[in-house]
């Protein structure tokens, strides 16, 4: 059994892993309990604690709002990071670190996939922050992994409930086709965190979600056919889309898709994006 603490604990993620790691000693903290803003209060909290593993969920995740909304986006995604880093080289615990296909740029072509040393080169917000916070855990951890994800969903508000309500609300819908990755449940990436811990995998950065590939739209397909939601789904281009909703957005990534070998090959096997998505509707009374 290890001594575990995790930050961001009222976060859908965090919600999974606690739920995946209730075999063992769980610290859950969130903004109330801990700021991993604050260096010093971090440094103290770790201290007293001496956790094992420090699982950290915190972070900004808000894309768009990211864009304007100014220093704190930094201070949650690229210093909270950092001053966890630090806190638990102190303890000699190991950092398990939450990070996003939005370190790259997303305009590799969509024949290929992300590896882990791929050249980063974030071009939002959100993305430049999570790639400093990345860069934070490398530099001030000793011991650490990164585990990089992409189009998360599970408890709470997500894209497939989103799909859900407009598919029960209405004949026709459209949903962009020119953005590639691969959907992942929340279950899965937590138990791919509880499987490193467990396994004591070698430390660094993995790509970690569900496997195989698809675009928002044809997921979208797969969760009205699966739930059974008699709804059109109409293919539209981001363009497209931007201009028939009238808003303002963050440049969203082309491809998404990152490569699981690195994964696999330390014993880690991730269920397919259409399993998941499967196990998450009956879950949730919807299949």
């Amino acid at each position: 059994m290890k001594k575990i603490l995790i930050t961001g604990a009222n976060g859908m993620l965090a919600n999974s892993v606690k739920e995946r790691l209730s075999n063992h000693e769980l610290t859950c903290t969130d903004v109330a309990d801990l700021d991993i803003t604050d260096e010093k209060a971090v440094l103290e909290f770790v201290r007293q604690l001496k956790p094992d593993y420090i699982v950290n969920c915190a972070a900004y995740t808000a894309v768009d709002k990211a864009e304007e909304a100014g220093e704190i986006v930094k201070k949650i995604n690229s210093d909270g990071p950092g001053n966890l880093a630090k806190a638990a080289k102190a303890v000699d615990a190991t950092l398990v670190h939450v990070s996003t296909d939005y370190v790259f740029d997303g305009d590799l072509d969509v024949q290929n996939a992300y590896k882990e040393e791929n050249q980063t080169g974030p071009v939002t917000v959100y993305g430049i922050t999570k790639l400093q916070g990345e860069e934070q855990v490398k530099a001030n951890a000793d011991k650490y992994y990164i585990f990089r994800t992409a189009w998360l969903y599970g408890e709470g508000n997500n894209f497939v409930r989103t799909m859900l309500k407009l598919g029960e609300s209405r004949e026709e819908i459209s949903v962009v086709d020119d953005q590639h990755g691969s959907p992942t449940y929340a279950e899965d990436l937590a138990n791919i965190i509880g499987q490193a811990i467990e396994k004591e995998i070698p430390y660094g950065v993995y790509h970690s979600t569900n496997e195989g590939f698809t675009t928002w739209y044809d997921f979208t397909k797969a969760i009205f056919e699966y739930a059974k939601v008699d709804c059109k789904v109409n293919p539209v281009s981001t363009e497209k889309y931007i201009e028939m909703m009238n808003i303002v957005q963050a440049k969203r990534p082309k491809n998404s898709q990152l490569s699981k070998e690195k994964l696999a090959k330390v014993g880690i096997q991730v269920p397919a994006w259409e399993d998941a998505l499967k196990r998450y509707l009956v879950k949730e009374g919807k299949m």
